[in-house]
């Protein structure tokens, strides 16, 4: 019940860098709210998620939660940007029957003092499943760019290949961004990998442009570009989808740079 619901704290493991002073005055049902998405055996299921300006800078605090069962080798792809609201989050729980996988890209971006943030948990419950995860995150000003990512492998999960790979993107220097990658796993013959960096645009390859008679703007554009792309290399089969994706991204840091 909504009364039993509490906001949630720093101290939350899944809350630790966000900006809970967000959350005050919401409706605490919304902590209740999760869409389900269930992808039938040997189906294939994509979906984009654009969170993003609608005439004007937001500043609410805004919440997607998803809750993922993948069946016996079927296939479910989520790609996503957040590039709107003081708060913009995005949970995503999944859970992979034998042989199934799930394909996750997602892009952050934003600058002043907005936080935006993934938030995953995949539980490979049965053998031969796989998953892969990649997130780019790009800030500037105050702003906050966070993934935090939870694999669980059970001990029957024999054979799982799970990778997560988070890269962060700072343009100005008051910016940061953090990731914290979790593994938990009870089965001996897998594969699982994380990987996380964070940098700066590439000065010489700004001088390279440069030379070449690009702008500062132009440059940091398509150095912006190249960076954000390997979350979307899985969109390759639909180029429509993966310039929507990019242009929202883009735009946003055209508008506020």
């Amino acid at each position: 019940m909504t009364q039993s619901i509490l906001l949630p704290t720093r101290k939350d493991e899944a809350w630790r860098y966000s900006d809970t002073d967000a959350l005050e005055g919401m409706d605490l049902g919304r902590f209740d709210q999760w869409r389900d998405i269930e992808v039938p055996a040997g189906e294939t299921y994509r979906e984009l998620l654009v969170i993003e300006d609608e005439g004007g800078v937001s500043d609410d605090t805004l919440l997607t939660r998803l809750r993922v069962t993948i069946g016996k080798g079927a296939r479910c792809e989520l790609f996503a940007v957040i590039a709107s609201g003081h708060l913009g989050r995005v949970e995503t729980v999944v859970m992979l029957e034998d042989g199934a996988h799930f394909e996750f890209g997602g892009v952050t971006v934003g600058g002043r003092d907005t936080v935006r943030e993934f938030v995953t948990r995949v539980a490979h419950e049965e053998p031969n499943a796989t998953s892969n995860q990649v997130i780019r995150s790009v800030h500037w000003g105050q702003g906050t760019g966070n993934f935090l990512g939870r694999i669980d492998v059970v001990r029957d999960a024999q054979k799982t290949d799970a990778a997560q790979d988070f890269k962060g993107l700072l343009l100005e220097k008051g910016a940061s961004v953090n990731a914290v990658p979790q593994l938990e796993i009870f089965a001996d013959d897998v594969q699982c990998a994380h990987g996380a960096t964070v940098g700066q645009l590439d000065e010489s390859a700004r001088y390279y442009m440069a030379t070449r008679g690009l702008s500062p703007e132009q440059s940091r554009r398509l150095l912006v570009q190249a960076f954000i792309g390997d979350a979307f290399v899985a969109l390759d089969d639909d180029e429509e989808a993966r310039e929507r994706l990019m242009r929202v991204a883009l735009d946003k840091l055209d508008r506020h740079l």
